[in-house]
This record gives structure tokens, sequence and C-alpha cells, in this order.
């Protein structure tokens, strides 16, 4: 089965989509669509050959295309995904997947009654450090996961309809959902609105587990200093990933803690502290969004789910929603 694509929305995030796609030799990209005339016709000098739409019904109803993905703002996501599964198109959906629980489980079990691929733009699953460090926990190299703490920080950009959680927090929490085997239970989280009214734009939240394990969040767009981190602790080794490094993204530190029954009386525990070696793994520099563009056209043409399929991103929506209760509650525990 040919994959032929359809974009709608080509301003922040939809060129580069525009670009990977055209560039992807598993599909090909027939029409774009935008709201903006000028835009379109800035693609149009680039890439004089596709169709240009400033309607959506034209680019998802157009008998060309097979597949759309929707790339625009947060609260066109559920009902442009809707109509393009009932059009019996494919969709791949910038994060998040929509602005709801109630609204994701419905293309979901849209897109499972119609037998189409439903996905979601989660693009650091397909960093070459994020799969570097989800080999390591696999192979048990990490150890027992015992925390969990990640900061995504920068000066803007700030949105008009979302806040910064609903904004940055997809990308942190779809690593968590990758890397770990156990999902969280419940959510505490707050946040401050100093900017506009009823948008925060800075946030912190808490995800608790069955077991002992705990991960933490910070997401801000008011950070004088840009920082993308995240720090994992096992109970064997532990590993800081650092996306802004130009190289050396993923470390992996020979460090634990360990307490012993000493026999001096004088204290009852005794806290052996190991730091080891550190190394830097080799990882897949390639550009992310490629691949990912890549899973999404050859998961529909071998029917199968794609590593960020529509699962995935409700398990997201879930969790978003959950952390905005709690922050409207004052930080209050929100079982999820």
């Amino acid at each position: 089965m040919d994959v032929v694509i359809g974009v709608i929305g080509c301003g922040y995030w939809g060129k580069n989509l525009v670009r990977n796609f055209i560039e992807a030799e598993e599909c090909w990209l027939q029409s774009i669509c935008d709201t903006s005339e000028a835009t379109l016709k800035k693609f149009g000098v680039r890439y004089p050959s596709l169709d240009r739409f400033t309607n959506y019904k034209d680019l998802i109803y157009s008998d060309k295309i097979n597949t759309v993905v929707v790339a625009t703002p947060v609260r066109y996501h559920y009902f442009l995904a809707k109509e393009a599964l009932l059009a019996g198109k494919n969709v791949l959906v910038e994060k998040p997947l929509a602005a709801s629980v109630k609204e994701a489980e419905e293309l979901v079990e849209l897109a499972d009654k119609k037998g189409l691929v439903l996905m979601v733009d989660h693009t650091f699953l397909y960093t070459g450090s994020v799969r570097k460090i989800k080999e390591l926990v696999d192979g048990g190299h990490i150890g027992n996961i015992l925390y969990y703490d990640s900061v995504r920080v920068n000066l803007g950009l700030f949105q008009e309809d979302i806040n910064v959680v609903w904004d940055l927090a997809p990308h942190d929490l779809s690593i968590m959902d990758y890397l770990l085997k156990e999902k969280p239970i419940s959510v505490r989280a707050i946040g401050a609105a100093h900017v506009k009214k009823d948008i925060e734009n800075i946030g912190y939240l808490t995800l608790n587990f069955a077991s002992d394990l705990i991960a933490h969040f910070h997401f801000n767009w008011m950070s004088p200093v840009k920082i993308r981190l995240v720090l994992i602790s096992g109970s064997e080794q532990m590993v800081v990933y650092d996306d802004l490094m130009p190289s050396e993204k993923v470390k992996v530190y020979a460090t634990k803690v360990r307490v012993n029954n000493g026999e001096d009386e004088s204290y009852k525990l005794h806290y052996d502290y190991r730091v080891g070696d550190m190394w830097a793994p080799k990882v897949d520099m390639s550009e992310a969004l490629g691949r990912m563009c890549k899973d999404f056209a050859l998961s529909i043409k071998e029917k199968r789910k794609p590593l960020s399929d529509a699962d995935s991103g409700l398990r997201i929506v879930r969790i978003l929603e959950a952390a905005q209760k709690s922050i409207k509650s004052n930080g209050e525990e929100v079982k999820l």
C-alpha cells in the first residue's frame, strides 16, 4: 500500500514535518493546508508539485491522499483527527493527542473500529539518546529504577490556548512512559500563572507508583537559561541525559548507595557509597523526526502499531488532565 500524505498546519512544527515527509522514501507527500496564503505561497516556491489548500476539508476529502498529518494548535487536534478518521484516512497528530481524555478515548476507539493507524508525534522516542537509555534499562544495566527526575525549562514560547504543562510535559512524559515498564498511579501538581491569567507558565509534577519509584518534572516558560535534563537513578547505575550537549548526551555513572549493618555500636547503619567510572555510550545522532516519519509510514504499510501509538498518546493525556486538575486543586493527589 502506497502511503500518500497531506499535512494540515505548516507553521512552527508543521514545516519540519513537511520537510521530513518530502525526504522520506517510504511515503509520498501530496498536499499541504494552512490558513495563511502567504505561508502556502512560500511552500509553493520550494515545493511546486504540492497541492495547496486553505480549507482543511479540501485536503481531508481529497482522493489523492490516504493519510492526514495534523500539526495545528491543540484545540484543533480532536475534530481534525476525527474528521480524517471518519473519511477513512490514517492519522498522525502532533503532541498531545487531544485536549481531554474524553476526546483522546474517542479517537482511539474510532481508529480501532475503522482499522486505521492513529499515531502521536512523540519525537523524542526516536532520538538515539532515548533509544540507548531504553537499551540500558531493558538490559538490566541500571538495575531497579528508584527515581526519575526531569527538567525542561526555557524563556518562551508562550502559548495562547494551553499552559506550560500541556505544552512541554508531553515530551518528557512520553520518554518516561517509553523507558519505564511500571506506570504511575497518581499525580500531584502545582503551578503558577505570572503572565496570563489561568494559563500557568511554570509547573511541577510528581508522579507516584505502586512501588517506591517516584518521578518529578519541572516545566517553565520563564527561565533565563534553557535546560533539557533527565536524571535516572537505578539500584546499580545512574544515567544523566542532557539533550543540549553537542555530544555525549547520555552519561552512565557506576554509582550506587548500599546500606550495611555495622558492628560498631556507635552507628546502627553504615552507608557505603560506590562511586565508580563514568562512560558515555555512542548514540545515533541522525534526525529523530525523520525516523518518526519512517515508522509512521511503515506502520501503515505493514499494518502494525507504531512505536508512538495512540494508546501511548492516551496515557499521556490522562496524566496531563490529572495534573491540570491537581494544579487547580492546589496540589491535591489525583488518581490515574
